[in-house]
């Protein structure tokens, strides 16, 4: 067993584990960490806990230390000074007449780089855009192409549920998500039900698919011939919640049985 923190950035909510180092940190502490672009400063977004070394990657990165009042000016400072080199940005790249939508921009702790982050319909040649922010910040320049999930992840927002999107708040990476998922829940297949902020399909349909699948073949299938005490007939609905199911004897009788235990 390992003792380990989670810990995330502003350029990304996912959570990455660092050993402790035997620092005293709890819950919201800012630290200052070694990633692999240069120094760091993170938010831990656990205390310290105890985790198997299979659960996590190796070589396990360490926490530096505890950012002093001197690290979070510092912190302060950078993040004024990216958002200068943001609305830089987007200024050369219209004079360019690149069709580019800029999310954000950090640098790393060091200044040693520079990150932006942006969503485009189709790949952007940004060299001469690249060269002119390398010119201008005296520092590496990093331009990092995104989806609309992962934009989505980046800015945070309200799903339909009223809550805090899942991709913001929790979720490290993104499954697969399917169309069928949605019919396997029974729900209608309209757009504006089924689909997120981002455009696509609800992560929270992959919460309960198995669940559904599970439940699903319990019951004869939709269209199937089954007997009943009243006779043959074809399943035409099934209700997982009540555990029972409709079958269409002729056009006029329709009978529900319950799912047998």
């Amino acid at each position: 067993m390992y003792d380990v923190i989670a810990v995330s950035f502003d350029s990304s909510p996912n959570r990455y584990y660092f050993a402790t180092n035997n620092l005293k940190l709890k819950k919201s502490d800012k630290v200052i960490v070694e990633m692999e672009n240069g120094l760091e400063i993170g938010t831990c977004k656990s205390s310290v806990f105890s985790e198997k070394k299979e659960n996590l990657v190796f070589p396990l990165k360490h926490i530096q230390r505890k950012a002093t009042e001197e690290d979070l000016q510092q912190y302060e400072h950078n993040k004024l000074l990216a958002n200068e080199a943001l609305g830089y940005a987007k200024k050369q790249a219209k004079s360019l007449n690149l069709k580019m939508n800029f999310i954000c921009s950090t640098y790393t702790f060091d200044q040693k780089q520079l990150f932006f982050i942006y969503v485009a319909d189709e790949r952007i040649d940004f060299r001469e855009l690249a060269k002119k922010l390398a010119q201008k910040y005296k520092t590496r320049i990093e331009l990092r192409q995104v989806g609309i999930r992962d934009k989505a992840k980046l800015v945070g927002g309200l799903g339909p549920c009223g809550l805090f999107l899942c991709c913001h708040s929790f979720l490290t990476d993104f499954s697969s998500v399917s169309i069928n998922m949605a019919k396997n829940q029974f729900l209608a297949l309209n757009p504006n039900k089924i689909n997120g902020v981002c455009g696509r399909l609800l992560c929270c349909l992959n919460y309960e698919d198995e669940l559904y699948i599970e439940l699903k073949d319990e019951f004869p299938k939709i269209g199937s011939k089954v007997k009943t005490s009243e006779g043959v007939g074809k399943v035409i609905s099934i209700n997982l919640f009540d555990r029972t199911y409709k079958v269409e004897l002729d056009k006029n009788n329709i009978v529900e049985e319950a799912l047998s235990n």
